[in-house]
């Protein structure tokens, strides 16, 4: 996996933390750099430390899948784009998130919106990816901070408009990203 596929599977993770920025720029009523900045640290974290966990799992059978590993990122890309795309397309709009930036507020949000990125880190454990694994969880968390901090900004000016679309882009990015894994592995490409 080269970088430019690692940014793109970056910014497809994040879109959920992005569409929940948005919405938390929404019910601040005030938007400074403190709240900006709270928001992409506690999604940037969970990002990064997710498929951190998720690639020392995914290693621990490694040898035992190896020779499917390439089907395995291809699903479980399918499912988590699928699922990206399926909660934007039915969900119900919900009510705008608690505004308050505290722990018991941003916790569940953190981990609600990195569980995808545990995936992610399994299909890690099973590529070579640009720069190692350390490189990668830094780089995700990296762009799902400034990703956040930015959806907390746009929120405050443009509303829950893009939510929808923000999560579908995600979506889409990690099944083409699945497929070209599957046809690169088995020689299509």
């Amino acid at each position: 996996m080269n970088l430019f596929e690692l940014i793109a599977i970056a910014v497809g993770l994040s879109m959920d933390a992005f569409a929940v920025s948005i919405c938390k720029g929404l019910a601040l009523k005030k938007i400074t750099v403190r709240h900006a900045l709270t928001v992409g640290v506690w999604f940037g974290l969970f990002q990064a430390l997710m498929p951190l966990i998720g690639y020392f799992l995914g290693a621990q059978f490694k040898e035992l899948i190896s020779a499917y590993d390439h089907w395995v990122a291809f699903v479980l890309l399918l499912l988590i784009g699928g699922n990206m795309i399926r909660e934007a397309v039915f969900s119900k709009d919900q009510d705008v998130p608690d505004a308050a930036l505290s722990f018991s507020a941003m916790l569940p949000l953190a981990v609600a919106t990195s569980i995808d990125a545990l995936a992610i880190g399994v299909t890690f454990a099973f590529l070579e990816v640009w720069g190692g694994i350390f490189l990668a969880v830094v780089l995700i968390g990296i762009i799902t901070c400034g990703l956040s901090m930015a959806g907390v900004k746009i929120g405050s000016h443009f509303g829950d408009k893009y939510e929808k679309k923000a999560q579908i882009l995600g979506g889409v990015i990690l099944i083409l990203l699945g497929i070209r894994i599957l046809l690169e592995h088995t020689g299509v490409l």
